[in-house]
């Protein structure tokens, strides 16, 4: 006679209520992570290396927080500096702070009629909608502040106007300078200079 096969039993994580294999793709994937080390170690082995290195990071920061208090001035601005440009996300991975430059890109659709994006003009402090009026006024045509594809909003502006476009920012905006300013042409990024 054939043994009674014995019922499975499946461990949940106590925070968010999910096999522990699937932990990763809930949205509490950081709450989980404590519990994760403690109660499967073997299921997340690179968790445990995270744990370590966030240990040494925060040694590594109370350790040059007494080189700033005892006068190295220069260590200290470099990393500062090291800091800003370096940006962390969701996941571990490192994002670089944005470069302070102009996108300008023209775009066709309907074979004649195009539209001109102007992206970046926020990071020099031009406001958005300031700047979509008087790019209208100036070309006469239709200029409005739209989400992009990467949720950054940019001015959305009627017509091919990329041929003087340039000119126009640097006299209206003087903060703006020519070198910061690229064009996109066939998926490329060229300079304006």
């Amino acid at each position: 006679m054939a043994e009674k096969p014995q019922p499975v039993r499946v461990q949940y994580c106590q925070v968010c209520s999910l096999p522990p294999e699937y932990c990763e793709f809930g949205s509490d994937f950081d709450k989980c992570k404590p519990w994760l080390i403690q109660n499967v170690p073997d299921l997340y082995p690179h968790l445990i290396n995270e744990a370590n290195e966030k240990e040494a990071d925060k040694v590594a920061d109370k350790l040059q927080g007494t080189a700033i208090s005892s006068g190295s001035s220069d260590a200290a601005a470099s990393s500062a500096t090291k800091q800003e440009e370096v940006k962390r996300l969701p996941g571990g991975k490192i994002k670089k702070k944005d470069k302070q430059e102009v996108i300008i890109e023209k775009v066709v659709r309907n074979k004649r009629k195009s539209i001109t994006t102007v992206k970046g003009l926020e990071l020099f402090g031009v406001k958005l909608s300031d700047a979509s009026k008087k790019l209208g006024k100036k070309f006469a045509t239709g200029a409005s502040v739209v989400k992009g594809p990467t949720e950054k909003e940019q001015i959305d502006v009627q017509g091919d106007i990329s041929y003087d476009i340039v000119e126009f920012i640097t006299d209206t905006w003087p903060d703006v300078p020519e070198k910061a300013i690229f064009f996109i042409e066939d998926g490329k990024k060229v300079p304006a200079a």
